[in-house]
């Protein structure tokens, strides 16, 4: 827990914590903590969700915070995918609790650079517009791919995480145009709701870790993981 701060402040973080994952105090850092912290504070005071793009090094950093819901991730990565733009980073922090917030950090680049300030106003406006169903983001990506072209070389596995106690979604593919979008589409078709995610891509494979809460935000039993896992897999494959 952060120190140096106020008693006051130190008791409202303890108290938004225990909405999250048991594990999250515990991995997340205080740095972080409190950035979520004043991003829901943010997002109490305007009633509608926080999406904000600012440069960082040779990138650019997507911050969004929103109430949870399993159409967020398709709509979010769709608008990236129109863009063209590149995911380099992924962090997410999910509550369990009421009011069921989400916390998004994307590290983002178009053309290895970092977006500029007038890409970046047109993204975080296509995201709201998608958010409130006025920007069809197939549509959009239509022009841009073949989302009839299934993805290659896909592995789903389903388990239950021994240190967070969450059930674990992973996705692996090799790197293809729309892969995100197309995997968070198929999280969607599911109805499962992420509450925490890893992202790892490397020598041209990507790796998505997605811990998971079943529909109607339920813990997910192993036995319908499992057909789960297959499920996401078989719509990935499909055309």
């Amino acid at each position: 827990m952060a120190s140096g701060l106020k008693s006051s402040t130190l008791e409202l973080l303890k108290r938004f914590n225990r909405a999250f994952p048991q594990f999250y105090e515990q991995f997340v850092s205080s740095e972080i903590q409190l950035q979520n912290l004043r991003l829901a504070y943010r997002l109490y005071k305007s009633r509608r969700a926080v999406i904000e793009l600012k440069p960082e090094g040779s990138k650019s950093a997507l911050h969004f915070a929103y109430r949870n819901q399993s159409f967020l991730l398709s709509d979010i990565f769709g608008v990236l995918a129109a863009y063209g733009l590149t995911i380099h980073g992924l962090s997410l922090y999910g509550q369990m609790k009421s009011p069921m917030l989400v916390f998004i950090k994307l590290l983002v680049s178009r053309g290895s650079k970092a977006l500029s300030e007038k890409t970046s106003e047109n993204v975080c406006r296509a995201i709201r517009e998608a958010l409130a169903g006025r920007f069809e983001v197939e549509e959009m990506l239509a022009v841009e791919f073949n989302l009839d072209v299934s993805l290659e070389q896909v592995q789903t596995e389903f388990y239950v995480d021994p240190v967070f106690h969450l059930p674990a979604l992973v996705i692996e593919a090799d790197n293809q145009p729309g892969l995100f979008y197309k995997a968070m589409y198929a999280i969607w078709q599911e109805d499962l709701l992420v509450v925490n995610a890893n992202l790892l891509v490397w020598r041209g494979r990507t790796r998505l870790i997605l811990y998971l809460l079943g529909p109607n935000e339920s813990l997910i039993p192993e036995y319908l993981g499992h057909k789960i896992a297959e499920g996401v897999r078989q719509r990935l494959l499909s055309k």
